[in-house]
């Protein structure tokens, strides 16, 4: 009679539960929560500082003053709608950071904002300094939650699956999203200016020292519990 001696595979729902009660994923856990709260913090900081923003923060400011809702809840509600658009038309699978990015930004940009103590600018050099601070707090926050190993955020889902779904290169096609995201906070009214220059020069090379100081790999892709 044969004995086949070869172990049975770790069905993937049980090898999920293992990392889970595991101390590293609660420490990496812990980490991508600082790291979106940094971010959070970026967010704000660049929001209160009046010189312009970033596409996407542009973009959710023109809709939160259209609608009423709050920055933090349009920023929840346009990752939402990215997740279920990389899930079913990209293929995307969404893991821990990109529901966390999610759930938890937008509400701390919401928080900090409403503070008595939180900085807010009304000239433009105060601006340009607070703006600058926001681009290089989010370079760190970046490289914080990246560092995480647990995925990433729908935003950068997103280009990722467009870039596989069009064969091109990742920096092309995340390149052609925030133009396409930038013209449409444009045609909403979004806040566009020094920021939004700043923001497009110096954010490259802020997250790409960010990542080399902190021994962080460029790719988001979730690789905790991985071989």
């Amino acid at each position: 009679m044969n004995l086949d001696t070869t172990a049975p595979p770790v069905r993937p729902s049980v090898a999920a539960i293992g990392l889970v009660r595991s101390s590293t994923f609660w420490r990496h856990m812990a980490r991508l929560q600082l790291g979106l709260f940094l971010f959070g913090l970026s967010v704000a900081l660049m929001v209160e500082a009046h010189i312009g923003l970033d596409p996407w923060s542009s973009l959710h400011d023109a809709i939160s003053g259209s609608s009423g809702l709050s920055f933090g809840r349009i920023s929840q509600g346009t990752g939402l709608l990215i997740i279920v658009f990389s899930r079913l038309v990209l293929s995307v699978k969404p893991g821990v950071a990109t529901v966390c990015n999610m759930l938890i930004i937008g509400p701390w940009v919401d928080v900090l904002r409403e503070q008595f103590w939180f900085p807010s600018q009304v000239s433009g050099v105060s601006g340009t300094v607070q703006f600058v601070c926001g681009v290089l707090v989010m370079g760190l926050a970046t490289a914080v939650y990246i560092g995480a190993r647990l995925g990433a955020g729908p935003r950068d889902g997103l280009s990722m699956g467009l870039s596989r779904r069009l064969k091109r290169s990742l920096r092309g096609t995340r390149m052609g999203v925030e133009i396409s995201v930038l013209a449409a906070a444009a045609l909403l009214g979004g806040s566009i200016g020094l920021g939004t220059l700043i923001f497009a020069a110096l954010m490259g090379p802020v997250m790409q020292v960010s990542l080399r100081l902190f021994s962080v790999s460029h790719d988001p892709s979730p690789s905790l519990g991985k071989a």
